[in-house]
């Protein structure tokens, strides 16, 4: 069943569902309602492939054509590291939205997900994405292989 995925802890804590996938904050926050683990999914992939979990990444159409995807990417490229630049600044901001999290977890939170994988993927990044895009389709997840073009 499809839950959105700020409801997911609670519907676990109050027995309504046996188990749910927990992302965002949740990974770091399910113990406060005397929930356990039962798998770290980014443990697992690494075990059974000896890549980086691949958590997320920016599309852009190819009919927009080979400058603008530079452009947009170098934006993009831009706005990161403004962020890592002036992390103190970004986490301010970021609290306003972090449900459960003190300035402590919130920063970790925030190392999990912006750091130097976030500006590029490098060749082990784009390892792990192609493998999990391929493994999708293999097992029927995704209807068609994915052929992949990374920019920059």
């Amino acid at each position: 069943m499809v839950r959105p995925f700020d409801q997911i802890l609670n519907l676990v804590s109050a027995g309504d569902v046996d188990a749910g996938l927990i992302i965002h904050e949740g990974q770091l926050t399910y113990g406060n309602q005397g929930l356990h683990l039962i798998v770290d999914l980014g443990v697992w992939w690494h075990e059974q492939t000896g890549l980086p979990l691949p958590l997320g990444a920016n599309a852009i159409r190819k009919d927009l054509g080979h400058p603008a995807m530079e452009e947009v990417t170098a934006f993009l490229k831009q706005s990161i590291q403004y962020g890592l630049d002036h992390r103190d600044e970004a986490l301010d901001y970021a609290l306003q939205y972090g449900r459960d999290l003190n300035r402590d977890r919130a920063d970790q939170f925030v190392g999990m997900y912006v750091n130097d994988w976030t500006l590029d993927f490098g060749p082990r990044g784009r390892e792990a994405i192609e493998t999990l895009l391929r493994r999708g389709y293999e097992a029927g997840v995704i209807p068609h292989p994915v052929e992949l073009e990374f920019i920059g």
